[in-house]
């Protein structure tokens, strides 16, 4: 066969072309598609300058049509992300409020420890419930009551301070309550996220949820020991003020915030059920789940010992939420860095090293008052738990499968949060026996122990993800 012609205007051009179709079983065109006497018959007519400009345009417009809002001007998730943030702040800010008051107005760091239990012992019996409740209510109704829940709550504490009459009970109270509302807040926010973001957006909307939660860390603790220092009213007015705002801001999102429900509802009992039973035959994640929740447990004895150790050597409440910030900066910068350290290093060797630098890290708190000092060693705590996060996170990514993720995910969270509610009370009565320095110390000795445990496990030397890849292999 002779070559192709260069151009289609070349009198050859269209016999090339039909002995093309032919050999690849096109019939042939017909009477119509004979060779035209004349070339030019055949060349492609101009299009005009405008015409095609005009055709770009509208394509361009069409393709734009279909690509979803940037989050920045994407109306509904900005308003559910500011409110939540604004909640959030306000609840960081009150989280260190009450023991701080407890403990300047009685001067005793059990009962102060006591307030921060109420506080965080929601994590550790709402969490199922109110995953369930989440699911079956309407998630709009339940933020904007957990929202004013909590103004009202924030508003009752400042007017008994204000009273001059500072009831433990009646704090313990407010924090159980306070405490509760936030954990059906978050868990109604983190579930509608999807409802209000185009899926591939999701990776950046979540992204931008942990840097505000983590922003509300780092910004909540000096701004709620800070008001305390001005007046022990004022960081619950601060919390009233903020939570009307989230509450205005959530009742300006407009779209559903969860599908439609239909057909009989299923057995939550027997679901869960499944979860516990899928948890306890993953020997190596709960191997690393124990240990991530007695670390819980010793690091927040340890900011009641440091809140402690300040107050007794002087220093002021602001000092306090100085130190515990720059924990949550640290934090903040392991959680970037984290998956450049969990792409290198395996979940164990992560865990094992973790656990021995923390313990290096607490022993010189039991000496140390200087605020900047003991900010420097939080800082670095904070990092190394910020790459346990995202180290851990993507091994529950991994290793559940796609129907078990929200439960292995809530599971992991009771354990870890809830097992924080024992710290505080512990550690509180611990430092009326025993002073700041030798609790500390204690502490300290059991994170060591901890880390020795972990060594020794069985459980954690056999990663399940490794077994897989060598039966992939």
């Amino acid at each position: 066969m002779t070559p192709p012609p260069k151009t289609v205007t070349d009198p050859a051009a269209l016999p090339w072309h039909l002995a093309e179709d032919e050999a690849r079983g096109a019939e042939p065109a017909g009477p119509a598609a004979a060779p035209p006497a004349d070339p030019a018959a055949v060349a492609v007519p101009a299009v005009p300058a405008a015409a095609a400009v005009t055709r770009a345009d509208a394509t361009a417009d069409a393709e734009a049509a279909d690509q979803p809002l940037p989050l920045r001007r994407n109306r509904d998730f900005g308003l559910l992300w500011g409110g939540a943030g604004l909640s959030l702040l306000a609840g960081r800010a009150t989280a260190v409020a009450y023991p701080l008051t407890v403990l300047w107005f009685t001067g005793s760091p059990g009962d102060a420890g006591l307030v921060g239990t109420a506080l965080l012992l929601p994590q550790l019996l709402v969490q199922l419930p109110g995953g369930a409740l989440v699911d079956r209510w309407d998630r709009r109704r339940i933020m904007l009551g957990a929202g004013l829940g909590q103004a009202l709550v924030a508003g009752a504490v400042a007017a008994l301070l204000l009273s001059g009459h500072v009831w433990l009970w009646a704090l313990l109270l407010a924090a159980f309550v306070e405490g509760t509302l936030g954990v059906l807040h978050q868990l109604a926010e983190r579930a509608a996220v999807p409802a209000v973001v185009p899926v591939e957006q999701l990776p950046a909307a979540l992204t931008g949820n942990e840097a505000r939660t983590r922003g509300a860390a780092i910004a909540g603790q000096p701004l709620g020991s800070g008001l305390v220092a001005l007046g022990a009213s004022f960081p619950y007015v601060a919390a009233l003020v903020g939570q009307l705002a989230s509450v205005v801001l959530l009742f300006g999102v407009k779209g559903k915030l969860q599908s439609e429900r239909t057909g009989p509802r299923p057995n939550l009992r027997q679901e869960v059920k499944e979860g516990l039973v899928w948890m306890w035959r993953q020997h190596f994640l709960r191997a690393v789940m124990a240990a991530v929740a007695v670390s819980n447990v010793l690091f927040q004895g340890l900011n009641l010992a440091v809140m402690t150790g300040i107050q007794e050597n002087h220093g002021s409440q602001f000092q306090i939420g100085v130190v515990l910030s720059l924990s949550g900066a640290g934090g903040l910068v392991g959680a970037i860095s984290g998956g450049w350290w969990a792409t290198r290093f395996s979940l164990r060797t992560l865990v094992l090293g973790g656990l021995v630098v923390w313990t290096a890290l607490m022993v010189p708190v039991a000496f140390l008052r200087d605020p900047y000092a003991l900010g420097a060693l939080f800082a670095a705590s904070g990092y190394v738990g910020g790459v346990f996060n995202v180290a851990g996170g993507v091994f529950m990514v991994r290793v559940a499968p796609d129907r078990m993720r929200g439960r292995a995910n809530s599971l992991a969270m009771l354990v870890g949060s809830g097992a924080m509610a024992a710290g505080p009370v512990a550690a509180g009565f611990a430092l009326e026996a025993f002073g700041a320095t030798r609790t500390v110390l204690g502490l300290s000795a059991a994170m060591g122990l901890t880390a020795l445990v972990a060594l020794l496990s069985p459980a954690l030397r056999r990663n399940p993800l490794d077994e897989k890849a060598v039966e992939a292999s």
